[in-house]
């Protein structure tokens, strides 16, 4: 997490592990009979050494045949009790472990959906993607295998211990001692490991979020030859991630180490102290039999607790990016008493709105300084302004995107913050310049903010069918399979402008009460955007418009149009009467008009990097006229 971000204060390992179990309380049951489990296969093992020290001493001793062959019968009942319970175990706590994974996965995005926009601006979208499948993938192993396997080879661990002492003390001290370097070093290595486990998640997220980038950004690199560089970058990652998964490796080898020297030397020091106890009549052979077969036994409980340990710190540190996923903070919610508005008319007004973004500088003025602004119903207003004047800022607050800093915005006279936040996105639709299409068919992606319509229904197919031609959206029936073609991911199988009038249907078919557009028909060639503005225009007559304009051709599709200079409404008029009493409106509308002559130059341009390269500048425009932070401020 960078420094941007406060951190929160690190609890201990046991506590933070611990808020898993809102999730896990309905499995608990089974996860203890597993742990059971796990335990009785411990014991079983444990009653071995028992067994062959009365082997040993009765049947072995005095020549019995038919004592030792059920002595071997016992052990190997023992045995197999140890596999059955061993299988038992993962029968037990695999379902229930990925009935954890699944709450968790299921809440977490939820969770996604509904942080404020502001959240996704400074997270990494490989960052994320990292958390809920690897992260969480982890913790399912962990609940499944790591847990119980702590516990149990522990409890296995201070039982054997006890049971060494019982033939004599001097052996068991032998291996009491011996433990102390190794929780020593099980110390240091906390302390070590746990760093080094979180830098490398967050390198591996990090790496997701550059593989993702470059897949989503690959026609530019290939256009612009910047595939190797994209590799370097890679590379330079993928470096450091080695280098820290290195340095977790050398950590583990450490504590490795001294779980294996140190039950080694154990073993060497309990056999010459035996070898004496032995001679001196203190002790048994059969005692000395059964305390080193009780000793190898304790040998797999000792070297797996490196393991174990760093898995339970791999399972805490991914815990910890979970939750703050969960423990991020949601400034826009549903009100405690909510209102509605019983009769939508679409009246739209901006009440001395101020907006700033919560890295703003207290030094900068706000980006939004006092809007007002109303909108009649079923009124048409454009708003313009040069780039970086707040304009697609203005659009994400009325379905409170971004809530407002000050004053605020009303629909009907209601403050939106007083509505649901359901009620408020049925009522004002959003069509964005950046079209954002899924994974999913035609039918679905238009249909999408129509949730009370049975998408097979014959009133659906009207709807769909109505939004389709207002966006002159007619090539899907060119598709291969119509509106049920599966559009690929973000649906770059299609041209832009093909994108474009499917997310312009796709808000004509919510029929809300108010529609809000940011430039919805930018990568329109003129034609097409001559006939949806005449489609639209029948659509607006009806429905109260906020449009964003980049070109004169959309401000033509206005009643009205409001200026936006230094984040204030300067001029509100029509068309006619701001060319007459407005310079910098004049100003405005002829840079939109060089721009447009610009665009028409280069489609008719048979260099297509020249092309990419307006349709680069135009997106960094876009995000510096959008004012948001730059992604990843924070993981």
């Amino acid at each position: 997490m960078s420094s941007a971000t406060p951190s929160p204060e690190r609890l201990p390992t046991p506590r933070a592990l611990a808020r898993l179990l809102t999730f896990a309380r309905p499995v608990l049951p089974r996860l203890g009979l597993g742990a059971l489990s796990a335990l009785g296969a411990a014991l079983a093992a444990l009653m071995i050494p028992i067994v062959l020290e009365w082997v040993v001493a009765g049947p072995i001793a005095s020549r019995e045949t038919s004592a030792v062959v059920f002595g071997a019968a016992l052990v190997l009942g023992l045995g197999l009790t140890e596999a059955a319970l061993v299988y038992l175990r993962r029968w037990l706590v695999v379902g229930p472990a990925t009935t954890v994974e699944y709450s968790i996965r299921r809440a977490f995005y939820d969770r996604l959906q509904r942080l404020p926009v502001e959240f996704h601006d400074r997270w990494q979208g490989g960052q994320l993607l990292s958390r809920m499948m690897q992260d969480l993938g982890l913790i399912r192993r962990w609940t499944a295998f790591g847990l119980i396997m702590l516990v149990v080879n522990l409890l296995t661990i201070v039982i054997g211990y006890v049971l060494l002492f019982q033939w004599h003390w001097m052996l068991g001290a032998v291996f009491v001692v011996s433990a102390i370097p190794m929780w020593i070093q099980g110390f240091l290595f906390e302390r070590t490991y746990g760093s080094l486990s979180r830098q490398s998640q967050d390198q591996q997220g990090d790496l997701a979020t550059s593989v993702e980038e470059s897949v989503h950004g690959i026609r530019v690199l290939k256009a612009f030859g910047r595939g190797a560089h994209a590799l370097r970058r890679f590379t330079r990652q993928a470096e450091s991630l080695r280098e820290t998964e290195m340095r977790k490796a050398r950590s583990i080898g450490v504590i490795d180490f001294w779980l294996v020297l140190m039950p080694e030397l154990s073993f060497a020091a309990s056999l010459l102290i035996g070898i004496w106890l032995a001679a001196d009549g203190q002790v048994g052979v059969p005692e000395l039999v059964a305390f080193f077969a009780m000793a190898a036994t304790l040998r797999w409980p000792l070297e797996s607790i490196g393991f174990l340990f760093s898995f339970l710190l791999d399972a805490r540190t991914a815990t910890d990016r979970i939750f703050e996923v969960f423990d991020a903070r949601n400034t826009i919610t549903d009100p405690e008493r909510p209102a509605t508005v019983e009769a939508p008319r679409g009246a739209l007004a901006f009440e001395d709105v101020h907006f700033r973004y919560q890295d703003a500088g207290e030094a900068e003025p706000d980006l939004l300084n006092g809007i007002d602004l109303a909108l009649e119903p079923g009124e048409t207003m454009a708003l313009v302004g040069l780039t970086g004047s707040g304009k697609t800022t203005l659009t994400t607050l009325p379905t409170r995107l971004y809530d407002v800093t000050g004053g605020r915005v009303t629909l009907d006279g209601v403050d939106v913050r007083d509505l649901r936040l359901e009620e408020l996105r049925r009522l004002i639709a959003t069509a964005f310049e950046d079209a954002t299409l899924f994974s999913a068919t035609v039918r679905e992606n238009v249909l999408l903010g129509r949730d009370d319509l049975d998408p097979s229904s014959p009133e659906a197919e009207a709807v769909l069918r109505e939004a389709l031609r207002v966006a002159q959206a007619g090539f899907v029936d060119d598709l291969p399979e119509g509106v049920e073609t599966q559009i690929g991911e973000e649906g770059m199988s299609l041209s832009g402008g093909q994108r474009q009038r499917l997310a312009l249907a796709r808000a004509v078919a919510a029929r809300p009460a108010v529609l809000v557009m940011d430039d919805p028909l930018s990568a329109l060639d003129v034609e097409t955007e001559e006939r949806v503005q005449s489609e639209l225009r029948t659509v607006l007559s009806t429905t109260t418009a906020l449009i964003v304009a980049h070109r004169p051709s959309t401000v033509a599709l206005a009643d009205r149009v409001a200026l936006l200079e230094g984040g204030r409404i300067a001029a509100v008029g029509t068309h006619s009467e701001l060319m007459v009493r407005s310079a910098h409106y004049r100003a405005v509308i002829s840079s939109f008009e060089r721009e447009e002559q610009q665009e028409r130059e280069l489609m008719m341009s048979p260099n297509p990097t020249a092309e990419l390269d307006l349709m680069a500048v135009q997106e960094a425009l876009a995000e510096r006229e959008a004012g948001a932070p730059e992604k990843g401020a924070q993981r």
